[in-house]
């Protein structure tokens, strides 16, 4: 199943939306961090339309785990992006960029992703595109 979570993240840092939407479910929970759980691919292919406008990221220093069975797995990297347009609730953007260590953990089940859930620490983003 690390082939299902690699190519995922493989999508994700070649901006390819359809590609990660290919590795999930239909019904897909995904679990955002500090927000709440969207069940779906439409919720989901929303979520992706929103960072896009707002950030440019990519992943790097990746390690996927797989847990026995095949039916969970946990990815962890370092976010690299870009702060492009204000995101509601944020600090004001004007491109600055940022480092910031991340993690997910997946369900899956018939070589399709049916949990994603992302943490991240908030605080430490905030200092860092705030100038802190």
């Amino acid at each position: 199943m690390t082939q299902t979570i690699q190519a995922y993240f493989d999508a994700f840092n070649a901006e390819d939306v359809a590609g990660m939407l290919a590795c999930l479910s239909d019904d897909v929970a995904h679990h955002v961090n500090e927000g709440q759980i969207r069940v779906g691919k439409d919720k989901f292919a929303e979520f992706c339309a929103h960072m896009n406008r707002c950030y440019r990221e990519t992943l790097s220093d990746m390690v996927i785990f797989e847990a026995e069975g095949g039916t969970r797995a946990a990815a962890e990297y370092i976010v690299n992006g870009t702060y492009l347009e204000t995101d509601a609730g944020l600090p004001v953007a004007s491109g600055q960029t940022y480092r910031l260590p991340a993690g997910s953990f997946f369900d899956l089940k018939d070589g399709k992703i049916t949990r994603v859930t992302t943490y991240y620490n908030l605080a430490d983003w905030v200092k860092q595109v705030s100038g802190g």
